[in-house]
Protein backbone atom coordinates (compact mmCIF):
# COMPACT_ATOMS: atom_id res chain seq x y z
CA UNK A 1 0.00 0.00 0.00
CA UNK A 2 1.23 3.64 -1.13
CA UNK A 3 1.44 6.20 1.73
CA UNK A 4 1.88 9.88 1.46
CA UNK A 5 2.28 12.85 3.83
CA UNK A 6 -1.34 14.49 4.11
CA UNK A 7 0.01 17.29 1.78
CA UNK A 8 1.56 14.73 -0.62
CA UNK A 9 4.98 16.33 0.19
CA UNK A 10 6.59 13.62 0.82
CA UNK A 11 5.61 10.62 -1.32
CA UNK A 12 5.85 6.75 -0.30
CA UNK A 13 5.18 4.03 -2.93
CA UNK A 14 5.91 0.31 -2.98
CA UNK A 15 6.65 -1.81 -5.70
CA UNK A 16 5.74 -5.51 -5.13
CA UNK A 17 9.55 -6.26 -6.11
CA UNK A 18 10.34 -5.12 -2.78
CA UNK A 19 11.37 -1.45 -3.76
CA UNK A 20 10.17 1.63 -1.89
CA UNK A 21 10.50 5.05 -3.65
CA UNK A 22 10.48 8.10 -1.02
CA UNK A 23 10.01 11.25 -3.10
CA UNK A 24 10.39 14.49 -1.40
CA UNK A 25 7.99 17.00 -3.40
CA UNK A 26 7.99 20.61 -2.85
CA UNK A 27 9.75 21.44 -6.40
CA UNK A 28 8.76 24.65 -6.27
CA UNK A 29 10.82 25.66 -2.90
CA UNK A 30 13.31 23.22 -4.45
CA UNK A 31 12.37 20.70 -1.88
CA UNK A 32 13.61 22.53 1.61
CA UNK A 33 11.84 20.82 4.15
CA UNK A 34 9.13 22.35 6.71
CA UNK A 35 9.24 20.77 10.76
CA UNK A 36 5.89 18.53 8.95
CA UNK A 37 7.91 17.21 6.00
CA UNK A 38 10.77 16.48 8.82
CA UNK A 39 8.52 14.59 10.81
CA UNK A 40 6.71 12.97 7.70
CA UNK A 41 10.05 11.74 6.41
CA UNK A 42 11.23 10.43 9.39
CA UNK A 43 7.84 8.38 10.14
CA UNK A 44 8.44 7.13 6.29
CA UNK A 45 11.44 5.63 7.19
CA UNK A 46 10.24 4.14 10.32
CA UNK A 47 7.78 2.68 8.98
CA UNK A 48 9.29 1.37 5.62
CA UNK A 49 11.82 -0.19 8.12
CA UNK A 50 8.97 -2.19 9.97
CA UNK A 51 7.65 -3.34 6.67
CA UNK A 52 9.13 -6.60 5.60
CA UNK A 53 7.53 -6.96 2.07
CA UNK A 54 10.25 -3.79 1.79
CA UNK A 55 13.98 -4.80 0.99
CA UNK A 56 15.49 -1.30 -0.64
CA UNK A 57 14.37 2.29 -0.32
CA UNK A 58 15.14 4.62 -3.59
CA UNK A 59 15.48 8.24 -1.98
CA UNK A 60 14.67 11.13 -4.32
CA UNK A 61 13.66 14.46 -4.97
CA UNK A 62 11.15 15.97 -7.39
CA UNK A 63 12.12 18.85 -9.98
CA UNK A 64 15.36 20.69 -9.99
CA UNK A 65 16.38 19.59 -6.54
CA UNK A 66 17.58 16.48 -4.23
CA UNK A 67 17.12 18.44 -1.37
CA UNK A 68 17.70 22.16 -0.34
CA UNK A 69 17.52 21.46 3.29
CA UNK A 70 15.38 23.11 6.45
CA UNK A 71 13.12 26.00 5.27
CA UNK A 72 14.68 28.53 6.76
CA UNK A 73 11.50 30.73 7.60
CA UNK A 74 10.72 28.13 10.40
CA UNK A 75 14.40 27.91 11.71
CA UNK A 76 14.01 28.52 15.49
CA UNK A 77 11.21 26.26 15.47
CA UNK A 78 13.44 23.51 13.87
CA UNK A 79 16.36 23.79 15.06
CA UNK A 80 15.50 24.09 19.12
CA UNK A 81 13.14 21.40 18.71
CA UNK A 82 13.39 18.67 16.43
CA UNK A 83 17.20 18.48 16.82
CA UNK A 84 16.74 16.85 20.04
CA UNK A 85 13.65 14.29 19.17
CA UNK A 86 14.89 11.55 17.39
CA UNK A 87 11.45 10.07 16.32
CA UNK A 88 10.91 13.26 14.31
CA UNK A 89 13.74 13.48 12.78
CA UNK A 90 14.71 12.05 9.39
CA UNK A 91 18.18 11.74 9.45
CA UNK A 92 18.13 9.72 12.68
CA UNK A 93 15.36 7.05 11.42
CA UNK A 94 17.38 7.12 7.74
CA UNK A 95 20.34 5.96 10.40
CA UNK A 96 18.20 3.38 12.13
CA UNK A 97 16.55 1.46 8.96
CA UNK A 98 17.79 -1.62 8.25
CA UNK A 99 17.08 -1.66 5.19
CA UNK A 100 19.82 -0.29 2.00
CA UNK A 101 18.62 3.31 1.08
CA UNK A 102 19.93 4.23 -2.56
CA UNK A 103 19.90 8.14 -3.05
CA UNK A 104 19.25 9.35 -6.23
CA UNK A 105 20.60 13.33 -6.37
CA UNK A 106 19.91 15.32 -8.87
CA UNK A 107 20.05 19.45 -9.07
CA UNK A 108 21.09 20.67 -5.35
CA UNK A 109 21.87 18.63 -2.24
CA UNK A 110 22.63 22.17 0.38
CA UNK A 111 23.27 21.16 3.77
CA UNK A 112 20.38 19.85 5.34
CA UNK A 113 19.90 17.91 1.75
CA UNK A 114 23.62 17.23 1.64
CA UNK A 115 23.21 15.50 5.44
CA UNK A 116 20.35 13.49 4.43
CA UNK A 117 22.65 12.31 0.94
CA UNK A 118 24.89 10.98 3.71
CA UNK A 119 22.76 9.04 5.40
CA UNK A 120 21.57 7.07 2.16
CA UNK A 121 23.95 3.77 1.70
CA UNK A 122 24.95 4.53 -1.81
CA UNK A 123 24.65 7.60 -4.06
CA UNK A 124 23.75 7.77 -7.31
CA UNK A 125 23.89 11.43 -8.81
CA UNK A 126 23.13 13.07 -11.94
CA UNK A 127 25.95 15.14 -13.71
CA UNK A 128 25.93 18.70 -12.91
CA UNK A 129 24.39 18.11 -9.71
CA UNK A 130 25.72 19.98 -6.55
CA UNK A 131 26.42 18.82 -3.13
CA UNK A 132 26.85 22.80 -1.34
CA UNK A 133 27.34 22.80 2.94
CA UNK A 134 26.48 26.56 3.68
CA UNK A 135 26.45 26.06 7.91
CA UNK A 136 29.24 28.46 7.78
CA UNK A 137 27.73 30.94 5.85
CA UNK A 138 24.42 31.54 7.29
CA UNK A 139 25.62 30.69 11.02
CA UNK A 140 23.92 27.25 11.51
CA UNK A 141 25.44 24.72 13.25
CA UNK A 142 25.34 21.13 12.08
CA UNK A 143 23.43 18.11 13.64
CA UNK A 144 22.80 15.93 11.19
CA UNK A 145 26.12 14.69 11.13
CA UNK A 146 27.59 16.72 8.57
CA UNK A 147 30.80 17.58 10.25
CA UNK A 148 32.07 14.45 11.31
CA UNK A 149 30.83 11.86 8.45
CA UNK A 150 31.79 13.94 5.28
CA UNK A 151 36.00 13.89 6.27
CA UNK A 152 35.64 10.32 6.78
CA UNK A 153 34.41 9.43 3.49
CA UNK A 154 35.75 12.35 1.03
CA UNK A 155 39.06 12.98 4.02
CA UNK A 156 39.42 15.72 6.53
CA UNK A 157 41.45 18.42 4.45
CA UNK A 158 38.86 18.24 1.65
CA UNK A 159 36.14 18.40 3.96
CA UNK A 160 37.52 21.67 5.77
CA UNK A 161 37.66 22.69 2.37
CA UNK A 162 34.00 22.05 1.45
CA UNK A 163 32.57 22.79 4.73
CA UNK A 164 34.59 26.28 5.39
CA UNK A 165 34.46 27.71 2.47
CA UNK A 166 30.59 26.61 1.24
CA UNK A 167 31.82 26.63 -1.96
CA UNK A 168 30.00 23.78 -4.04
CA UNK A 169 30.94 20.11 -4.64
CA UNK A 170 30.49 18.96 -8.22
CA UNK A 171 28.48 15.22 -8.54
CA UNK A 172 32.23 14.68 -11.11
CA UNK A 173 34.36 16.07 -8.02
CA UNK A 174 32.17 13.73 -5.46
CA UNK A 175 32.54 10.83 -7.62
CA UNK A 176 36.08 11.34 -7.95
CA UNK A 177 36.91 11.76 -4.20
CA UNK A 178 34.28 8.91 -3.41
CA UNK A 179 31.05 10.31 -1.86
CA UNK A 180 29.00 9.31 -5.37
CA UNK A 181 29.22 5.92 -6.51
CA UNK A 182 27.45 6.44 -9.87
CA UNK A 183 27.44 9.26 -11.70
CA UNK A 184 25.01 9.84 -14.99
CA UNK A 185 23.06 11.38 -16.90
CA UNK A 186 19.95 12.96 -15.60
CA UNK A 187 17.91 11.10 -17.61
CA UNK A 188 19.04 8.18 -16.34
CA UNK A 189 19.04 8.95 -12.67
CA UNK A 190 16.49 6.68 -11.43
CA UNK A 191 16.84 4.28 -14.04
CA UNK A 192 21.03 3.37 -12.43
CA UNK A 193 19.23 3.99 -8.86
CA UNK A 194 16.81 1.23 -9.54
CA UNK A 195 19.57 -1.18 -11.22
CA UNK A 196 21.51 -1.31 -8.06
CA UNK A 197 18.50 -1.41 -5.91
CA UNK A 198 17.85 -4.52 -8.08
CA UNK A 199 21.07 -6.06 -7.87
CA UNK A 200 20.95 -5.92 -3.97
CA UNK A 201 17.44 -7.79 -4.31
CA UNK A 202 19.11 -10.73 -6.24
CA UNK A 203 21.01 -11.13 -2.69
CA UNK A 204 19.88 -13.04 0.58
CA UNK A 205 18.17 -10.71 2.24
CA UNK A 206 18.93 -11.46 5.52
CA UNK A 207 22.60 -11.17 5.09
CA UNK A 208 21.93 -7.99 3.38
CA UNK A 209 20.67 -6.37 6.83
CA UNK A 210 23.54 -8.12 8.49
CA UNK A 211 26.41 -6.46 6.16
CA UNK A 212 24.61 -3.34 6.68
CA UNK A 213 24.76 -3.17 10.24
CA UNK A 214 27.73 -4.38 10.69
CA UNK A 215 29.62 -2.08 7.79
CA UNK A 216 27.96 0.73 9.64
CA UNK A 217 27.98 -0.17 13.65
CA UNK A 218 31.68 -1.08 12.37
CA UNK A 219 32.33 2.41 11.25
CA UNK A 220 32.47 4.05 14.41
CA UNK A 221 34.99 1.67 16.14
CA UNK A 222 38.48 1.52 15.37
CA UNK A 223 39.65 -0.94 13.06
CA UNK A 224 41.22 -3.60 15.66
CA UNK A 225 37.65 -3.10 17.80
CA UNK A 226 35.38 -3.38 14.17
CA UNK A 227 37.52 -6.31 13.27
CA UNK A 228 36.12 -8.29 16.42
CA UNK A 229 32.90 -7.01 15.87
CA UNK A 230 32.90 -8.80 12.20
CA UNK A 231 33.89 -12.19 14.40
CA UNK A 232 31.52 -11.83 16.78
CA UNK A 233 28.59 -11.10 14.42
CA UNK A 234 29.89 -13.86 12.00
CA UNK A 235 29.92 -16.59 15.07
CA UNK A 236 26.61 -15.34 16.15
CA UNK A 237 25.49 -15.88 12.38
CA UNK A 238 26.85 -19.59 11.70
CA UNK A 239 26.25 -20.62 15.38
CA UNK A 240 22.20 -19.89 14.46
CA UNK A 241 22.25 -21.35 11.21
CA UNK A 242 20.68 -25.35 10.82
CA UNK A 243 21.80 -28.04 8.77
CA UNK A 244 18.68 -27.25 6.84
CA UNK A 245 20.15 -23.60 6.31
CA UNK A 246 23.42 -24.62 5.42
CA UNK A 247 22.38 -27.17 3.01
CA UNK A 248 20.26 -24.35 1.49
CA UNK A 249 22.98 -22.02 1.02
CA UNK A 250 25.04 -24.87 -0.90
CA UNK A 251 22.10 -25.08 -2.93
CA UNK A 252 22.12 -21.62 -3.87
CA UNK A 253 25.99 -21.28 -4.42
CA UNK A 254 25.81 -24.33 -7.07
CA UNK A 255 23.08 -22.53 -8.78
CA UNK A 256 24.75 -19.34 -9.25
CA UNK A 257 27.08 -20.40 -11.69
CA UNK A 258 27.11 -17.40 -14.21
CA UNK A 259 29.29 -14.42 -12.89
CA UNK A 260 27.57 -11.23 -11.79
CA UNK A 261 26.78 -8.05 -14.42
CA UNK A 262 28.55 -5.62 -13.59
CA UNK A 263 26.76 -2.63 -11.82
Amino acid sequence: MDRSSPENLILVTRDPTGIAHVTINRPKSLNSLTKPMMTDLARAFRSLDADESVRVVILCGSGRAFCSGVDLTAAEDVFKGDVKDAEADPVAQMERCRKPIVGAVNGFAVTGGFEIALACDVLVAAKGAKFIDTHARFGIFPSWGLSQKLSRIIGPNRAREVSLTAMPLTAEQAERWGLVNHLVDESDLLKKAREVAEAILKNNQDLVLRYKSVINDGLKLDLGHALVLEKERAHEYYDGMTKEQFKKMQEFIGDRKKPPSKL
